[in-house]
């Protein structure tokens, strides 16, 4: 059975490029080489996608018409949505804030990572805990405290990306030593289970509101399965407007549940800047919030392992830029006032179904999620969407997520006849979906953190030999 390294020496031979200089051995990757894609300039080369959408994803450097790019542009914006306006209401941030910084830090990782790699930029949930145990939030209005956890995680940013500097300079063989695809996968499964219980507790409310919620989960499955074409593509998006159609004319009109309030939209402003705060540094914060860019780069690692397992391009060699940029973006976003980004499993769940991985999509998302964040008018009809029916769609996006992280595991023939790989994957699920929670001195790793650790160890401990 042929290697990597022989698969490549059979393919078509290519030049050395700037990635090779920078110490990446792309020679030992098996997936084939994609001279558009692999240039050896900072951008791709752009081509008009020329596939059957019924049948072709749409390449990562392949472009659609503006029409169809918007609407799949806005429906990336309604999957960021929820939790990018969630994790700062959770941390007493400026929602508006958090909309607009994820705006414009999706447009940086995109120029920053030469349009190679498909991400949307998001509030980070990794924060919540270290945040709330700095600023002692009581979980209601403004935090009082902002300014001493913005000092903390613009420090965290910059950790961050310097490590992505060192990923550059030195390529991504050790990361992936520490996080091969058992671990990376049982990453990317645990960030959507670990999520699944409070999705369904944020809808189990009242009956009428896990109908909804239900409803809201069969619209966009119908749409997913029963539909073609564009339509397909934009399952979010149509599901949701469906389900926000059949709200309405339940409770609104027919008067079950809480009706629809449409009197913020009337009270808001077309244009307005949201509140800017300036960060204040402050070691104890810095201690407790700063690890928690250990926390992003494994996450950030299983996505980017994901997406490579789905557009079949070489997105690996370009994780180091993707690193610093995420860091990068981080440190701009709490210098303003916003909270710290991360790549969004939620819009890695909407390419697994749509399979367009055009890079051209997350720079629309992103210009529209500006305008939302400079708009409050905007932003009160998106948030006029009934929380049970943002419940229903991270029901989808969530169990997406979840099964992306089984496709890595398939994608790259993990043997789980070996007890090694049983255990890391078992050990590693039960812990991410049961939230179990370690503290290292005054850290609290959470769910996500704990299972993390505990994977990159046992296959540290189990997996030594090479294969």
């Amino acid at each position: 059975m042929a290697t990597p390294s022989d698969k490549q020496s059979q393919a078509e031979p290519r030049s050395p490029t700037a990635l090779d200089a920078a110490g990446i051995d792309s020679a030992t990757m098996s997936l084939p080489h994609n001279p558009d894609f692999e240039n050896g300039r900072w951008f791709p080369t752009w081509r008009p996608y020329g596939g059957d959408l019924d049948r072709d994803p749409v390449g990562i450097n392949e472009y659609l018409p503006p029409s169809k790019s918007i609407l799949l542009g806005v429906q990336h914006t309604f999957a960021m949505f929820g939790s990018t306006v969630l994790a700062p209401l959770l941390m007493g941030f400026d929602p508006n804030m958090a909309i607009l910084m994820s705006g414009i830090c999706t447009v940086m990782f995109f120029i920053i990572t030469g349009g190679r790699m498909p991400s949307y930029l998001g509030s980070s949930f990794a924060f919540i805990g270290p945040v709330i145990a700095v600023t002692a939030y009581a979980g209601v209005g403004f935090n009082s405290n902002l300014n001493v956890a913005l000092g903390g995680i613009m420090v965290c940013g910059i950790i961050y990306a310097l490590v992505g500097l060192l990923v550059i300079k030195t390529g991504t063989g050790w990361i992936e030593r520490l996080m091969p695809p058992i671990v990376t996968g049982a990453i990317v499964m645990i960030i959507g289970l670990n999520l699944a219980p409070v999705t369904i507790q944020g809808v189990s409310a009242n009956q009428f509101d896990a109908w909804m919620a239900a409803l809201t989960v069969l619209l966009i499955s119908g749409v997913a399965v029963f539909t073609r074409g564009m339509l397909r593509r934009l399952l979010l998006l149509v599901g949701l407007i469906l389900s926000y159609v059949a709200y309405y004319v339940m409770t609104n009109i027919m008067g079950f549940g809480v009706p629809i309030d449409f009197s913020a939209i009337q009270a808001a402003s077309w244009f307005g800047l949201p509140s800017i705060h300036a960060p204040r540094f402050e070691m104890s914060a810095i201690i407790l919030i700063a690890p928690v860019a250990f926390i992003l780069i494994a996450e950030n690692l299983g996505h980017f392992k994901a997406v490579e397992g789905m557009t079949k391009a070489r997105v690996t060699p370009y994780m180091g830029r993707a690193f610093f940029a995420d860091g990068l973006a981080t440190t701009f976003s709490a210098g303003f006032g916003g909270t710290g980004v991360t790549t969004y499993a939620e819009n890695i769940g909407v390419m697994a179904v749509t399979k367009v991985y055009s890079t051209t999509i997350f720079v629309i998302a992103g210009v529209v999620a500006i305008l939302l964040g400079l708009s409050p008018k905007f932003g009160a009809i998106i948030q006029t969407i009934p929380p049970a029916l943002l419940g229903g769609a991270s029901i989808v996006v969530f169990g997406l997520i979840a099964i992306a992280g089984a496709k890595i595991w398939i994608d790259s023939h993990i043997d789980f006849s070996k007890n090694s790989n049983l255990i890391i994957a078992a050990v590693t699920v039960i812990m991410g979906t049961g939230n179990f929670s370690l503290h290292l001195g005054g850290f609290d790793l959470g769910g996500i953190g704990t299972a993390t650790l505990t994977a990159i160890v046992l296959n540290a401990l189990f997996n030594r030999q090479k294969d």
